[in-house]
């Protein structure tokens, strides 16, 4: 039995899994073993760690905390105030900026005045399901920037000021911590990972602002993939094992036969008969890729179900929604109809990676969905779906090498409509993703998706009346 603690094994999860043989890594976080932030090397299969940042001070918890006052009390819900931050004014960041103290040698401080988790301790309950966490400000949060936002308040401009001014002031202090990191290893690539690091906003700046060429950030960079780092860790600890594996894609979850479909398929047919046409087996990839295509470009909704489930916090094109990226009225039609999402939260795009630099400014290739860039100005009212109110995306590159089977389907969009970017969201429906045959069925029928494509076979809703 081997123990490694929190932070080497975010660092392992992205260090050993990248494509660079020497580079920095880094790991932020809320915290982990009484540690928010660590930073050091890789050498081939080794890593050195030279730096932490210790309990109680923390970005993460920074950024909890806003997330907390802002009326969005769920484990996780962090990307929300990323989604909301763009429609905002930075009106308050003179005021969020007394709350962290940037200092030298990458090193930060909270002011701990207005944070509780110190004190009283961070009131974490986990009976099922998901982590329920208690809050971890104090009220003089409440007397720097006003009343705090209950869940059911409406959502003012001063909230989403708010939410803009805490963005800004997190990816200040991200910056701050990653230029010194540069400094002191000197390397031009670096790996990342923590909760922090699925901020992909924060994410699409850090080559701009901090000299590194180059960034890799594995799929499941919180702590869903320490498991995953550790193993990594005691594997390359513990003797002379040279690194052999490169995650170049996302696609390491259960998969299920044909004959699982068609299981499923057929268990919930009387309810299929009700609402939808026959199903229909293709023994024709590229014929079906032109179908779903077509159903796409007419304004259709479409559930993606194939091979592998995604590893990490994204549908990468496998259990994924998918959508026309052209129509203005996309994410509308999917909020009422599927998701039953805050309206302010943006939908991403799948966009072939040979059309990238057609489409984006300054962005690299990222086949995990985990940095955000700018949508070129003269594409922008081509792809008003899933361009966000900043004029920017979210963006996941994809390839014959990352996801062949997912490319072909964008190509054949690209030939019907001569785009080649699909509207791409999870498969699921304020649930967890959707992972066997059955629940995407479930999911099909408890929404109003138009169409379901599963492996080879495809179903069709009937038009409403």
């Amino acid at each position: 039995m081997r123990f490694v603690e929190h932070h080497p094994s975010h660092l392992a999860s992205a260090a050993f899994v990248s494509p660079f043989d020497r580079a920095a890594v880094c790991a932020v976080d809320g915290f982990g073993d009484f540690v928010s932030t660590t930073w050091g090397r890789i050498e081939g299969s080794a890593l050195h760690v030279d730096q932490h940042v210790f309990f109680p001070h923390s970005i993460g918890l920074l950024y909890l905390a806003i997330t907390q006052f802002l009326g969005f009390p769920r484990y996780g819900d962090e990307f929300k105030v990323m989604g909301l931050a763009p429609y905002g004014e930075l009106r308050y960041v003179p005021e969020l900026r007394n709350l962290i103290q940037l200092g030298a040698g990458g090193q930060f401080q909270l002011d701990l005045s207005y944070f509780s988790h110190w004190s009283d301790g961070v009131q974490m309950t986990w009976d099922d399901g998901e982590p329920t966490i208690g809050p971890v400000f104090t009220p003089k949060l409440e007397a720097l920037v006003g009343p705090r936002r209950r869940p059911d308040d409406p959502l003012e401009p001063r909230h989403e000021a708010i939410a803009a001014s805490l963005q800004a002031v997190f990816e200040d202090a991200v910056i701050h911590v990653l230029r010194r990191v540069r400094r002191a290893t000197g390397a031009d690539q670096l790996c990342l990972a923590g909760g922090c690091a699925m901020n992909s906003v924060a994410n699409g700046k850090i080559r701009e602002r901090t000299g590194f060429r180059d960034v890799f950030i594995q799929p499941a960079a919180g702590d869903n993939g320490t498991a995953l780092g550790a193993a990594f860790h005691a594997w390359h600890s513990s003797g002379d094992h040279p690194r052999r594996f490169v995650m170049r894609h996302s696609y390491w979850g259960p998969a299920f036969q044909d004959r699982e479909v068609v299981t499923a398929i057929r268990a919930r047919s009387t309810e299929l008969d009700a609402v939808a046409s026959q199903p229909r087996a293709w023994d024709d990839e590229a014929a079906l890729d032109a179908w779903t295509a077509e159903r796409i470009a007419d304004g259709r909704v479409v559930g993606w179900y194939q091979g592998r489930m995604e590893w990490g916090a994204r549908a990468l094109g496998n259990r994924s929604i998918l959508a026309d990226p052209r129509r203005g009225d996309m994410r509308e039609i999917i909020n009422t109809r599927i998701k039953f999402r805050e309206r302010f939260r943006p939908f991403a795009p799948s966009i072939l990676e040979s059309a990238l630099s057609e489409y984006f400014d300054d962005a690299v290739p990222d086949p995990f969905m985990l940095q955000v860039y700018p949508v070129r100005s003269d594409k922008r009212a081509v792809l008003p779906a899933i361009t966000h109110v900043d004029g920017s995306g979210r963006l996941q590159t994809v390839s014959e090498e990352s996801n062949p089977r997912y490319a072909r389907l964008i190509a054949a969009f690209e030939r019907r409509t001569g785009v080649p970017v699909l509207l791409n969201t999870s498969f699921n429906e304020n649930e967890p993703i959707v992972l066997r045959p059955q629940e995407a069925l479930d999911c099909f029928l408890r929404t109003r998706m138009d169409v379901i494509v599963m492996g080879r076979h495809s179903i069709e809703r009937r038009p409403e009346a």
